[in-house]
């Protein structure tokens, strides 16, 4: 099997990358750098330049593939409704050169899009079409793609983490360093769900060997409450903890604020089952602690 990876060289592209090779496939990672394309070429991959918005170059990837794991994503969440977007084109795109074929498509989305409403835990069965978060719009294009006969499988990614970057909660560091306070909103015991990236890497690896259309929800633990994320942060940092109002997150966080008060948590009791998928790798909170808070801010 040859599979065309997007994002290859990305913070989950890059594990995913020798996840695959050692279990067989040949990879066909994309990217837009020099840099980008010696480190696949080190790695074992073969290398094809490209970009999110060269849509030519998407295309060009997928119809030399027999599979296509789709993990770029801009995160520059200050234009985070246009990457959506742009997410959305590039789903289409690849969808558009797998057509009237038997060969999968994974594409990536938020745990947040299988909620189940206030207090309940998102479900892989569950896809709300109105769902207000942009990033909908990647599970539309692909719900669009299935029925244009596109073998279309979603992982729902948590906050994804190891000790360097944490989803989220790499910017909310950042925020606390440059405000000197770790805040969270209310009472902060709303939760984040969250795996580490090497589990995240061989649930992709398995979805793509299952060969069957579905939803996956790459989460290792259900839900961690942002006051416990915050007072780690803080004694990181050495500032201090406290809460905030509501009304008052998009002053602090910025567009982080969208997010801040958010309670998503979210099980993977049927991914678990389906992909006989246990993770292993070490907990959010294990990670935050032993992070550096000293260094520069991870990109």
């Amino acid at each position: 099997m040859r599979i065309f990876l997007t994002g290859a060289t990305g913070f989950i592209g890059s594990r995913l990358v020798p996840e695959l090779l050692g279990a067989g496939p040949q990879v066909l990672g994309m990217t837009r750098s020099d840099a980008g394309a010696r480190a696949l070429a080190a790695a074992g991959a073969e290398v094809h330049r490209g970009q999110l918005e060269d849509l030519e170059s998407l295309r060009d990837g997928a119809a030399q593939a027999d599979a296509v794991i789709h993990t770029a994503f801009d995160h520059d969440f200050s234009n985070f409704v246009a990457n959506c977007e742009k997410d959305r084109r590039a789903i289409e795109t690849l969808g558009s050169a797998l057509a009237g074929s038997s060969r999968p498509l994974l594409i990536t989305s938020g745990t947040g899009m299988g909620s189940n409403g206030p207090g309940r835990n998102a479900t892989e069965a569950a896809f709300d079409t109105g769902h207000p978060n942009p990033r909908s719009a990647s599970e539309l294009a692909g719900a669009d793609m299935t029925a244009a006969g596109v073998a279309v499988s979603v992982v729902r990614l948590p906050q994804v983490h190891d000790t360097v970057r944490q989803g989220l909660i790499t910017p909310l560091v950042e925020v606390a360093r440059a405000k000197g306070v770790s805040a969270y909103v209310g009472d902060g015991l709303n939760r984040w769900p969250a795996a580490h990236v090497t589990d995240v890497a061989r649930l992709y690896r398995l979805a793509v060997e299952r060969r069957e259309p579905a939803r996956y929800h790459a989460v290792a633990e259900e839900g961690i409450a942002v006051r416990a994320i915050a007072e780690i942060i803080g004694a990181g940092l050495n500032v201090p903890v406290k809460s905030i109002p509501a009304e008052e997150a998009a002053g602090h966080f910025s567009w982080l604020g969208m997010f801040a008060g958010m309670d998503l948590p979210a099980s993977s009791a049927w991914t678990r089952q389906v992909l006989d998928w246990h993770p292993t790798g070490p907990g959010l909170v294990a990670d935050l602690e032993h992070m550096d808070y000293s260094g520069v801010p991870a990109r």
